[in-house]
């Protein structure tokens, strides 16, 4: 490692400073208050410098749009003097947490780094726990790994820049947003920002890098990690419709649990479901959601129920994962189909009656073969109704879970259907994570693929642990929102089986593809994410990350 100051900064404490402040301010996603006390604070560290103090309007607290709660997002950004370049670098990070009940009575605790470990060492939390609180090499609490660390290394290399603004030709953008952890609203209100400012200030956007957490793959795992490109998300939901009955006359109904359950045994790590690409493989699909619509006991069948499932993807488009999920549904509903009827049949010769085949026919839609045959059947009207009450239903209840929204439409969509026997219908239930994958086929991608592994050659001797670079980020980020992969007409596609679609959520492709810049997560490493053990690995995270962060940064802005 080089001892000129400029090739290594001495960044630790004032990481460790600010993570520490991030994590003792509150910021559960949805939260009155929280994220934007947060991004207030951002912003007012930003004002408080003197760049700042000169260049007000390069600091801005912004408000994130189409929301059904007041919460905000924090950015600034520091212009070169090194040059005249309009070449831009975004650095992105999310200021917001998931809940604290799992805490228990420790919930006032888990903001408070200090004194989090010692209540925790009350818990049966393991000797690997134990282990690490006594090490002294972990800061502890809800949001220090996932990922106000990776925020306060972005702070921080604000402020280095704001000062030495000669080392830059170009500019340097940090944008820190709200509800990444639930529908992405910050991050879709920041692509408007990055479009407005390349608008007013011709900035040319080359490169994002974001901080989100990493951790080992497993126990035995000594390696940290650097990930390009980032892996996608869909959630293929079925609405399944059954056929009610009293538990009396079991075989004269036909049961949408039974229908779910096999559909989730299909579905849920299912590894032939895997995507690979560049000789990485996501993990398999499993269920986040399984239920029926009865409310209270009653001795009659539920008639309706839904599920969906987390699908991974690297190089499979909507279209595929559309075409996968609806294959499933057809084989779960032939199997329960036969499942029923041997049933039945074995039923029959207990009861010394005659069998009859059961009459259950597979009934199987996506949610646009299911509008298109409601159309045929029923005339434009079904469409503009349906859209219209959708239109009504995100009004009136803004609040509403995209997959119960969902869910809400197809029903309506239901009332429509002359024919009430059972079906499938398959649709996409939540945001698109679009895949990102690198492979250097353009100069931006080349030129960040280069800097960044000049920037982990040159920490990587300091670096006790081995740094490892990867081509698929594996986990969900708002990195999925600043490029796209996909063909565009798959897109469409996929607006086409989202009940939401242009009404509660759409996917503004354009706009993406304005900024549309290769990524890198060069983010905090750390164990246990969303758990009440959650906790960052401070030298790592607080010394090298930053640094291969503005190695990265000055590499791409030399």
């Amino acid at each position: 490692m080089k001892e000129d100051s400029a090739m290594y900064l001495d960044c630790y404490e004032e990481v460790r400073r600010l993570t520490k402040e991030l994590v003792s301010i509150p910021s559960i996603v949805r939260e009155p208050q929280g994220e934007t006390n947060c991004a207030r604070y951002i912003y007012e560290y930003y004002m408080g410098l003197d760049y700042f103090q000169r260049h007000p309007e390069q600091a801005r607290l912004i408000q994130t749009e189409n929301d059904f709660v007041e919460r905000h997002s924090a950015y600034a950004y520091v212009k070169g003097t090194k040059g005249t370049s309009s070449r831009t670098v975004i650095l992105i990070g999310h200021i917001d947490t998931v809940g604290v009940d799992d805490y228990g009575v420790f919930r006032d605790f888990a903001f408070d780094p200090d004194h989090l470990p010692e209540k925790l060492l009350e818990l049966d939390i393991g000797e690997e726990v134990r282990a690490d609180i006594a090490s002294g090499e972990y800061m502890f609490g809800r949001g220090a790994l996932d990922m106000k660390s990776g925020v306060a290394g972005h702070m921080y290399l604000i402020k280095y820049f704001s000062e030495h603004p000669e080392e830059l030709d170009g500019n340097l953008i940090a944008y820190a947003e709200c509800d990444e952890e639930d529908n992405s609203h910050g991050i879709l209100t920041g692509l408007k920002e990055f479009k407005r400012l390349k608008e007013k200030e011709g900035f040319d956007y080359i490169a994002c890098i974001n901080a989100d957490y990493s951790t080992g793959y497993n126990l035995a795992d000594i390696n940290r990690y650097i990930y390009f490109g980032s892996i996608g998300k869909l959630l293929p939901s079925f609405y399944v419709r059954g056929k009610e009955t009293h538990v009396g006359q079991a075989y004269g109904g036909l049961d949408p649990n039974l229908i779910l359950s096999e559909l989730t045994r299909l579905m849920e790590l299912n590894t032939d479901l895997c995507d690979e690409a560049q000789g990485e493989v996501t993990v398999p699909p499993i269920s986040l959601k399984q239920a029926d619509f009865k409310e209270g006991y009653t001795v009659q069948t539920a008639l309706a129920g839904y599920a969906y499932y987390n699908f991974f993807t690297h190089s499979m488009s909507p279209v595929d994962v559309m075409a996968v999920s609806r294959q499933k549904a057809v084989e779960a509903f032939g199997n329960v189909i036969r499942h029923v009827n041997a049933s039945y049949r074995r039923y029959c010769e207990k009861s010394h009656v005659d069998y009859e085949p059961l009459p259950w026919k597979s009934r199987v839609y996506t949610w646009e073969e299911y509008c298109d045959y409601l159309e045929r059947r029923r005339g434009p009207e079904f469409r503009e109704h349906i859209f219209r009450f959708a239109q009504q239903l995100n009004a009136d209840e803004p609040a509403l879970d995209l997959r119960l929204f969902s869910v809400r439409v197809i029903e309506e969509a239901c009332r429509w259907d002359e024919d009430k026997s059972p079906m499938i219908v398959v649709f996409f239930g939540s945001i698109f994570s679009a895949r990102i994958e690198m492979t250097g086929k353009t100069e931006k991608e080349k030129e960040l693929l280069a800097a960044v592994e000049r920037a982990v050659q040159t920490v990587q001797p300091v670096c006790v642990n081995p740094i490892q670079i990867r081509m698929f980020y594996p986990y969900i980020s708002d990195s999925s929102f600043m490029a796209i992969s996909d063909d565009v007409s798959t897109i469409a596609a996929m607006g086409k089986n989202m009940p939401s679609w242009k009404t509660k959520y759409f996917y503004d492709v354009d706009l993406v593809r304005e900024i549309n810049v290769p990524v890198v997560n060069i983010g905090t490493f750390g164990k246990d994410g969303h758990k009440v053990t959650e906790r960052v690995h401070m030298k790592y995270t607080f010394e090298h990350v930053p640094n291969m962060t503005y190695l990265t940064i000055r590499d791409s802005l030399a």
